[in-house]
């Protein structure tokens, strides 16, 4: 048996080969169509689209055979690639003494007849052939080797076209992305500086009345006082004075008025606690790295989106159960870390709010965060809800740019591919979850602990 020596360009071969990305991948129509034909035209019961590797020859099409590749070394193919102006064309094996011998002759499938017309790429390299092959000697009119080369251009053709087609989807891939980045920055950045301006608006009026506070408090307190020690000193008073007395509840009001001052300053610190979280989130496009409080941020986040939390008329109001572990601080970029628990929650607000009962039954948000103490230390946080769950369908798309389940006009599809950017490329850490419909969500944060 004479095994065929490599091309001299085989290398490059190869490498072409390669490029088509097509070994190992599964059955596809077009390709079968055209072993088909290859078999109809020369009248075979075998055909095949043959790419010959390194140390073997591969089937990317198979007619009328049963196996998937056979070691190079026995490949007719391999002869056919190093004649790649001319169909291959072997009339009896047994007759030729370089394949008498041959195991596909003498064994299992006692191949008679080949032919092969090679497979050129654009830039010259016969990375296999289209061949068709019989059990008994035979012979091919020349109208018949003319088809079965055009049937080689067409693979070669389709071949061509797969990859453009790869490559087509690669680009929007990253477009989609780069899309997506885009937005993201642009959308973060103008919700920062409007986050900023409303909280600079607030700030001032606000503190300006917590700071009087003390100084209303004092003087109501000298007021009431001294109302208290005039009818001390002159219980006989006008009948004027008594009626005005009567008139405005004065007991009433002097029991109540410290009160109404309290829930004034209470107001006011609630007030300033919203600025203080509403300036967190003015800087939603900060990437800057620091050394951060996680919790903290959590109950920043909470904050902002606390409006969303009561009942709305259609539902009871959202509890919050808050499961917080004893972490260390961890450094990260924490304004696009508090965007993705943004993301997050605000997820799961919207899936407890697409239940068909939500009316009926309350809806829970749990947030829990523990230190991972491992090879590789980190914070993992959990964000459950008892929503309407993620369908088996659409599990696999939700990290995808634009990719939603909202109605059109409720959702960019942006906040889910954008949390996984934030917390799997830009800080390594993992984004996963786990979900079932009608149960709940529940999705898991993990960032590693760069200080260690």
């Amino acid at each position: 048996m004479l095994i065929a020596p490599h091309p001299s360009n085989e290398s490059k071969r190869q490498q072409a080969l390669d490029r088509y990305d097509l070994l190992d991948t599964l059955p596809e129509d077009a390709f079968n169509d055209i072993s088909i034909l290859a078999a109809q035209i020369c009248g075979t019961p075998i055909a095949l689209i043959s790419l010959v590797d390194r140390q073997r020859q591969w089937f990317k099409a198979k007619f009328g055979l049963e196996a998937d590749e056979t070691p190079r070394e026995i490949a007719f193919c391999a002869h056919a690639i190093l004649e790649p102006d001319n169909v291959f064309v072997v009339s009896n094996a047994l007759e030729d003494e370089r394949f008498a011998d041959n195991p596909l002759v003498v064994e299992d499938p006692h191949l008679r007849f080949y032919a092969g017309a090679p497979l050129i790429t654009p830039d010259g390299h016969a990375v296999g052939t289209v061949c068709a092959i019989d059990r008994e000697p035979r012979q091919l009119t020349p109208e018949q080797l003319r088809a079965l080369q055009a049937l080689s251009r067409q693979t070669v053709a389709q071949m061509e076209l797969r990859r453009k087609v790869a490559q087509l989807d690669d680009t929007l891939s990253r477009l989609k992305h780069t899309q997506a980045s885009l937005i993201h920055a642009e959308k973060m950045s103008a919700l920062g500086q409007f986050v900023a301006g409303i909280a600079h608006e607030i700030n001032n009026p606000i503190s300006f009345i917590a700071g009087n506070l003390p100084h209303a408090h004092r003087y109501s307190e000298d007021l009431l006082n001294l109302i208290t020690l005039y009818h001390q000193e002159y219980p006989d008073t006008s009948e004027a004075v008594l009626h005005k007395i009567e008139q405005i509840d004065l007991d009433y009001l002097t029991d109540d008025f410290p009160k109404l001052m309290n829930s004034m300053k209470s107001g006011a610190d609630r007030i300033q606690q919203i600025v203080q979280s509403l300036k967190m989130f003015s800087h939603l496009d900060e990437s800057e790295i620091k050394t951060v409080d996680l919790n903290a941020n959590l109950d920043y986040t909470l904050e902002v989106v606390r409006h969303r939390f009561k009942t709305d008329g259609h539902r009871p109001e959202i509890e919050i159960v808050k499961a917080y572990g004893n972490i260390p601080q961890v450094r990260c970029a924490i304004g696009e870390i508090n965007q993705a628990f943004l993301n997050i929650i605000t997820n799961a607000i919207d899936a407890i709010d697409e239940r068909p009962n939500c009316a009926n039954k309350a809806g829970k948000i749990l947030i829990h965060t523990e230190y991972l103490n491992r090879k590789q230390p980190g914070i993992r946080i959990e964000i459950s809800d008892n929503g309407v769950g993620i369908s088996e369908n659409k599990k696999s798309k939700i990290f995808e740019p634009f990719y939603t389940t909202k109605p059109v006009g409720q959702g960019t599809g942006l906040g889910l591919s954008t949390t996984y950017k934030i917390i799997v490329e830009k800080h390594g850490g993992k984004l996963y979850f786990k979900s079932e419909v009608d149960r709940g969500t529940s999705f898991f944060i993990e960032i590693p602990d760069a200080q260690t």
